[in-house]
């Protein structure tokens, strides 16, 4: 009883000692949990024929009828499960070593004036909506006016309709993914490199050591933490692909190859008015997310010794 009063004690003696901390930290935790739990009450919607009218308490139950429809009956889940999926994998394996391989880079520059310049030009495109980023990709793959095209017709060759062509509509989004947000994930790497103990470098030095040897040595081995951890939240997203980076490039020709969940999702819960399918669709999204990090971060912890919690 007496260590119970204690630490109870001693939490309330943190909590009047870091206050103010705890009061900025409030508004973000108030958004977390407007926004992230209390709709976790409309996860009901999946099991239920959801009706507006009779609201999500008052629609009739329908069991797995839905989860039951998804995995045996959906002529098009396994479709968008699939570009979801490999999508994401093309993201990890292309898109995740650019930052890396960019902060490694700037870390080896002597001008802070032509480093600041490049850092600037590669972090620009990050503040951009996808809207108005989508249009400029769009712009510039227009077979009218765009900048590719345009240099293929000055070559003589046939202009290509690069949107409405299923094999490239994969390439397309990895590699304006890789345009968009490869600056901001190299800020990360370049945070990581700056706790890097100088005297590490210096030590090398004295023993010989070139540039690719102090980076291979020193260099990656020292951010392998930070490396891990984002490919652990990569790995938990493999079922997450932002809605408008999709929805601003894609188009039904091509459905096959570029359809995701959460476009199918919007376009057929929002478009058609099927909720409790979408819902489900939905949850079981959640669901396999939350084993694929709990996975990964066993699977790092035990063998990598890194983890997230």
């Amino acid at each position: 009883m007496l260590h119970i009063l204690q630490k109870r004690n001693s939490l309330i003696t943190t909590f009047v000692k870091y206050r103010y901390l705890y009061l900025m930290l409030f508004p973000g935790l108030l958004w977390f949990f407007i926004y992230r739990y209390l709709p976790m009450a409309g996860l009901l919607i999946a099991f239920k024929e959801f009706s507006f009218s009779k609201g999500i308490l008052g629609s009739d139950w329908a069991g797995l009828k839905y989860f039951e429809f998804i995995f045996f009956r959906h002529p098009d889940f396994y479709r968008i499960l699939t570009n979801t999926l490999l999508i994401n994998f093309y993201r990890i394996v292309i898109s995740m070593p650019v930052p890396i391989i960019l902060a490694l880079m700037l870390n080896e520059v002597t001008s802070s004036a032509f480093r600041r310049s490049v850092q600037t030009l590669i972090y620009l495109p990050h503040f951009v909506s996808w809207v108005i980023f989508g249009g400029i990709i769009v712009q510039f793959l227009s077979p009218s006016s765009g900048l590719i095209n345009g240099i293929l017709k000055s070559m003589g060759l046939e202009p290509v309709f690069f949107l409405i062509r299923e094999d490239l509509f994969r390439s397309i989004i990895v590699v304006s993914d890789i345009w968009k947000s490869a600056g901001w994930g190299t800020i990360i790497y370049l945070a990581a490199l700056s706790g890097v103990d100088p005297q590490l470098f210096d030590a090398a030095t004295i023993d010989g050591a070139n540039r690719w040897q102090k980076i291979i040595h020193i260099t990656i081995p020292s951010i392998s933490a930070t490396i891990v951890i984002i490919f652990l939240l990569k790995i938990g997203q493999l079922l997450q692909i932002g809605f408008e980076q999709i929805y601003v490039l894609y188009n039904p020709a091509v459905y096959s190859t570029g359809d995701v969940i959460s476009t199918y999702v919007y376009r057929v819960g929002i478009g058609q008015g099927r909720f409790s399918l979408t819902t489900a669709i939905g949850l079981f999204q959640s669901i396999i997310g939350l084993i694929l990090i709990s996975s990964a971060n066993w699977f790092s912890r035990r063998y990598l010794d890194r983890s997230l919690w």
